[in-house]
């Protein structure tokens, strides 16, 4: 028997399409632990990522007759998660660190790799990061997003999105380091 991952949960979201509260209350337990966590990265703040998840949960209820399985549920609550937090952090006047505040030049140098042993130093590291930097290795290595998809997501080229990421890659090396 052939399973559509695309339907994942589709009898509970049907369910939920028509403002049965079981079921939407079931949805949400399967995944408000992942999508805290996802907002929890981005934003650095327990209170802030709780409100942002129920504000997410609250949007998803009420556009849920939108949703039409060109995607998993899964996939389209985080997107709505990514959005709200990313749209709390502009709110918060937390921009994306600007290109010229960090030096940063192309070499052929390779950086050292970090130690996959250690991670709770990566995972300190990237709290410490600046907070544009953080949004970018959390969406790119984290969520795994690729950088034309974060041009989109952040309203920024794909250019900068690489070079953000590099730079942030540097500077998480750089922390992990000095850990």
């Amino acid at each position: 028997m052939e399973t559509n991952i695309l339907h994942t949960h589709k009898d509970l979201v049907e369910k939920s399409k028509s403002g049965d509260r079981k079921s939407q209350y079931q949805l949400y337990e399967l995944y408000v632990d992942a999508m805290y966590n996802i907002s929890f990265r981005m934003l650095g703040t327990k209170e802030d990522a709780e409100d942002i998840i129920q504000d997410s949960f609250a949007e998803a209820f009420k556009k849920l007759k939108t949703f039409r399985y060109e995607s998993t549920f899964g996939s389209w609550l985080k997107r709505i998660v990514i959005n709200k937090s990313i749209n709390h952090l502009k709110l918060k006047k937390i921009p994306i660190a600007p290109l010229e505040q960090y030096p940063y030049t192309v070499s052929d140098e390779k950086s050292e790799p970090l130690q996959t042993t250690d991670i709770d130093k990566v995972k300190k590291g990237i709290q410490i990061l600046p907070n544009g930097y953080r949004q970018i290795i959390n969406l790119y290595l984290i969520e795994g997003y690729d950088h034309i998809e974060i041009s989109e997501i952040l309203g920024i080229t794909i250019s900068t999105s690489k070079s953000q990421y590099h730079r942030a890659k540097k500077k998480l090396i750089e922390i992990v380091n000095t850990l």
